[in-house]
């Protein structure tokens, strides 16, 4: 999870960005700022992902194959 600081720190520097030029120093540490979001936002995704269970109206389990596997090697589902 990303810290409420950084959060708020990005969303200054796009902001900056977006109303007026900002320096070479400030665009790198928005780059950064980022890609550290959006891999922090990936993963947590993909453990949401991996802990879903699909269920029709009939409430036959129709989960894919191959999410199922993937909660077979996390230990998820049995």
């Amino acid at each position: 999870m990303l810290e409420k600081d950084k959060i708020e720190r990005l969303n200054h520097l796009a902001k900056k960005k977006k109303a007026e030029t900002i320096s070479e120093k400030e665009l790198t540490e928005l780059e950064g700022l980022r890609s550290e979001y959006l891999k922090n936002f990936r993963s947590s995704f993909r453990k949401q992902v991996e802990h879903t269970k699909v269920i029709d109206p009939e409430g036959t389990d129709v989960t894919p194959e191959k999410l199922k596997e993937i909660q077979r090697q996390k230990n998820i589902r049995k």
